[in-house]
């Protein structure tokens, strides 16, 4: 070869590794492109098929599962998975060329037809790539510096989502002096740009260049928007190590995967761990130039399928058939009830009810619109000592989502919802509490009689029609929380009081107590036989005597098991009452309101624990979750018995809890009251200090008995009080 002639020539200067970067983005986005359209499954084209229907709909992306591009080439997903910010607009671009491939298919095109075809690829906006996987997720908490720049897949809960915001991509600039455009290309996430500060137009003819410094402005109609929302996902409750502060991370989210998702709902986010400068530490920082906060650029969002947390995402096959097996056990029930808190002594029947909760119903959304809750909620209410809060406990480790929250330090925002002002944009967003963080799981509230009036009112609308209504601050919503509540009281007195009705024991507002299907009042008896049992079980506990646990254990679940069952459970089963069960329930409930009206005519006053409709539901909600744990579709007579028999044991049994020291303390009072009526005719006074030492110290009356028959003379018009209650007047018959 002569370098004589005149031609140019070219020598390569660069070593072979080093071949230059733009003939590799080729390759890269050639390897991208060839995977769109040779990836198949079974000879099904799944990507080219995905696509084609989407573009067909005008739905601009593409969901990709990287465990496919890893089968079809590793090396491609391994530089996916460290360099994610270049490889992705390879892969959108990719993407985009194969979609004004489907559009206008180009077998054998004329150049005519090439440039139609090449005006109608400007058409196709770009197409956005969104990515799903199933590798380990990396907790909010490990995320390091080294992870910058490079695909992660992080779990947790969406506490904040902000309202769209439009961000360019394409920004169109134009020379103020020479009218000179420019555009420039900007990144997704929160990464900013730099306004050139020189005009690069060619000078004029006279080699002169007009154009000041900064002379540039946007011509935001000539540029192109995308939409851009900003949320928060926050750690889980069950994987924040005791004493820790639950960590959260900012999310940008941009196009399709904006609305996603609302506060409370459970997700695995798949994004590019990025960093950025805040406003606000940029004007404070001080030296701290190089100090960034970080992000994640949100490319792919897998939300929880039915709010079945990360155990019970999926089932294998040998797990279902152990389940079908577990549910087809005849005594599955009473196997599954001594399986709660097994190192607790007795409580048979509020074990029973709190598998019943764990369970559920079934919801109901009737043709109107109208949703009935299918979720239970219990009220424990009795002595200190009595291991409620240790039920509590327990059912927050076994049930698939729970949170734990006591009664003195939980407010009512900190329950429901607050909303909070953002420090560097100043809008206000929602941040949901423990009833919106438990959707689809149980909330125990420990202390319940501790909380203040204002608090416990707020969880009325969250138990019963289990939404939160929000309007605060401009902001109008309603947030989901479906969620079982269980909770745990003691009486007014400290101690239940027997010769005191239920309303006096029980210091909640029958709004409350309407609401909860099962109220089981927990007294600690003094009874010799059940307190050496007792005795005997707490000291095999203390002693690790392993061979009576053992034969007291034989035939329980694992709590991992259990946990497993009823997401399997929850997830796969909705029964409804058969037509004789529904008949029975009907002309029971009659019964029971019949028996209820009696109680409150024997003792002269309403009852605190009311006996309404919804106790009807809540019997059709109990009969249906004893159906589930047996995976049955249907919720036939004998389901409804035991039901009926758990709400005799826990409500209907409260109702009437104290009714033989009651019937005579009704006799002392109809004595009183008779005597009272002979010893002050109409229209004479006495005062109360004389009528107390009359009956209580002169006739052996208890005070009482006193206090009760003078409130019904005065209900009846019959007494007045005078004198801050220190005179009574007989004012009439």
């Amino acid at each position: 070869m002569s370098f004589d002639q005149p031609r140019i020539y070219s020598a390569t200067v660069l070593p072979p590794a080093e071949t230059p970067g733009e003939e590799s983005r080729l390759e890269i986005e050639q390897s991208f492109n060839d995977f769109i359209l040779e990836f198949r499954i079974d000879n099904d084209f799944v990507y080219r098929d995905q696509l084609r229907e989407n573009i067909l709909v005008k739905k601009y992306f593409l969901t990709v599962d990287i465990a496919h591009l890893i089968s079809y080439n590793e090396d491609l997903a391994h530089k996916l998975a460290n360099e994610p910010s270049e490889l992705l607009s390879l892969f959108e671009a990719a993407v985009r060329k194969v979609a004004s491939r489907i559009v206008f298919p180009g077998q054998g095109i004329t150049p005519a037809d090439a440039e139609i075809q090449e005006d109608f690829k400007n058409e196709i906006p770009s197409c956005q790539v969104i990515l799903t996987s199933n590798a380990n997720p990396l907790p909010i908490r490990d995320l390091v510096a080294t992870h910058i720049s490079k695909l992660v897949r992080i779990p947790g809960i969406v506490i904040g989502a902000s309202t769209l915001s439009s961000k360019a991509t394409v920004l169109h600039l134009m020379c103020r002096s020479c009218q000179h455009v420019e555009r420039i290309y900007i990144g997704g996430g929160f990464t900013g740009v730099q306004m050139p500060r020189e005009c690069t137009a060619p000078p004029g003819p006279d080699g002169v260049k007009s154009c000041k410094q900064d002379p540039f402005i946007i011509v935001h109609e000539k540029c192109t928007f995308v939409d851009q929302q900003v949320l928060k996902l926050q750690e889980a409750p069950d994987m924040v190590p005791v004493g820790e502060m639950p960590r959260h991370i900012v999310l940008s989210a941009d196009r399709y995967l904006t609305n996603r998702v609302v506060p409370g709902s459970r997700c695995t986010v798949i994004g590019i761990y990025s960093i950025y400068q805040s406003k606000a530490a940029g004007r404070g920082a001080g030296n701290a130039v190089a100090i960034r906060n970080p992000y994640v650029r949100v490319i792919g969002i897998q939300v929880d399928v039915d709010h079945n947390s990360k155990t019970a995402s999926s089932f294998t096959e040998a797990e279902e058939e152990e389940f079908l097996a577990l549910s087809r056990h005849p005594r599955l029930y009473d196997i599954f009830a001594n399986s709660i808190a097994p190192s607790i002594y007795g409580n048979a029947d509020i074990k029973r009810a709190i598998a019943c909760l764990l369970m559920g119903g079934s919801k109901k959304i009737l043709p109107d619109g109208m949703r009935l809750r299918g979720d239970i909620n219990v009220l424990l209410l009795g002595d200190p000592g009595t291991a409620k809060s240790q039920i509590l406990k327990f059912v927050e480790k076994v049930a698939p989502i729970a949170i734990y929250t006591s009664g003195k330090g939980s407010s009512a925002a900190g329950l429901t919802a607050s909303v909070q002002r953002d420090s560097t944009t100043r809008e206000f967003y929602l941040e949901g509490g423990a009833m919106v963080l438990a959707d689809g799981g149980v909330v125990c509230i420990d202390e319940f009689d501790k909380m203040r009036d204002e608090d416990r009112v707020a969880i009325h609308e969250a138990m019963e029609q289990q939404t939160i209504s929000i309007a605060k601050a401009g902001i109008t919503t309603i947030l989901n929380s479906r969620t079982s509540v269980l909770a745990a009281a003691n009486p007014v007195f400290g101690r239940y009081d027997d010769m005191k009705s239920p309303g006096e024991n029980i210091d909640f507002q029958t709004t409350i107590l309407s609401r909860f299907d099962m109220i089981f009042i927990v007294k600690d008896d003094h009874n010799e036989g059940r307190d050496q049992n007792i005795a005997k079980h707490v000291m095999s506990l203390h002693m690790k005597n392993t061979s009576t646990q053992e034969e007291e254990q034989a035939g329980e679940i694992p709590i991992e098991k259990m946990r497993r069952y009823i997401a399997y459970c929850r997830a796969k089963c909705a029964p409804r009452l058969s037509v004789e069960a529904a008949e029975k329930l009907s002309s029971h409930f009659v019964g029971l309101r019949k028996q209820v009206h009696q109680v409150e005519q024997d003792a002269n006053e309403r009852s605190s624990i009311p006996l309404t409709v919804r106790q009807l539901e809540a019997i059709v909600r109990i009969a249906e979750s004893l159906a589930k744990l047996q995976l049955s579709p249907i919720a036939r007579e004998e389901h409804v018995d035991e039901a009926l028999r758990l709400f005799l044991a826990s409500t209907m049994d409260a109702v009437g809890q104290g009714a033989g020291a009651r019937s005579e303390l009704v006799e002392e009072v109809s004595k009183i009251e008779a005597e009272l009526k002979r010893r002050l005719p109409i229209g004479w006074s006495t005062s109360y200090a004389t009528l107390v030492r009359e009956f209580v110290t002169g006739k052996s009356y208890s005070q009482h008995a006193l206090d009760k028959a003078l409130m019904v003379l005065e209900r009846r018009d019959s007494i007045q009080f005078r004198h801050q209650r220190g005179n009574v007047y007989r004012s009439g018959v």
